[in-house]
């Protein structure tokens, strides 16, 4: 493989023409109304009122509820991951029987009533935030 020597680049402009055109002291001037209209926009900003604050006191109980049912989703996949260990087959409302209503324990009984209840949770939901949204909270 040929080694590629590095040739000096060659001057285009030498540097007496570079101090030349640095020296020149043009007076650059804004075009017209533009320091207006920066002033205008300063202004406004300084007009605008603050933004509004989140609503942490209506949104903190649905973040500690979110986040209990979060714990309580990981310590059952942990039980059951324990109990996959002594048995070959787990089971969910087998392994975790305090954990499971009977009415949940498998079958198209278990399915409806796992749809009602989602349709349920998103019924209740979506009329809790259509009246939070209205202001008739």
């Amino acid at each position: 493989m040929k080694r590629l020597t590095e040739r000096p680049i060659e001057r285009l402009i030498e540097n007496d023409e570079i101090d030349r055109a640095l020296a020149r002291e043009d007076d650059i001037l804004p075009s017209s109304g533009f320091a207006a209209s920066v002033m205008d926009a300063v202004r406004r900003e300084a007009a605008a009122p603050p933004p509004i604050p989140f609503p942490w006191k209506r949104a903190l109980p649905g973040l500690v509820v979110a986040g209990v049912v979060l714990a309580l989703i990981l310590i059952a996949g942990v039980v059951v991951l324990a109990q996959s260990g002594r048995a070959r087959t787990p089971h969910l409302s087998t392994a975790v029987p305090s954990l499971m209503p009977p009415m949940f324990n498998g079958g198209i009984e278990s399915a409806a009533a796992w749809t009602v209840l989602a349709l349920l949770l998103a019924f209740v939901s979506v009329k809790l935030s259509m009246r939070l949204a209205s202001g008739r909270a």
